[in-house]
């Protein structure tokens, strides 16, 4: 039986919205960020960015330094709006 595809969580949807945001400041098209992050060495698709800030597509953390990278920014920046309630994530929980 073929694994089931994991669900993108809270922090995944968080990112995915980051991107975009940041994304579009910074004045690039889908495609110009995709080609910025392969040329840095991750190759990605605008299909395969597209579809992560659609949350169709999970985001690896290799993707989010590369796009975090082509976008100027630091990774950590593209995570500030995570969620901090423990119980958001799962922390805590009995």
């Amino acid at each position: 039986m073929p694994p089931r595809p994991l669900e993108i969580g809270p922090a995944g949807k968080a990112a995915a919205q980051a991107i975009e945001r940041t994304r579009v400041a910074c004045g690039y098209s889908q495609r110009q960020l995709a080609t910025r992050v392969t040329a840095l060495g991750r190759p990605m698709t605008f299909t395969a960015l597209s579809r992560i800030e659609r949350t169709v597509r999970r985001c690896d953390i290799d993707d989010l330094v590369a796009i975090a990278a082509a976008l100027g920014t630091p990774p950590q920046t593209l995570l500030a709006e995570l969620p901090v309630r423990p119980e958001s994530v799962g922390v805590g929980a009995t």
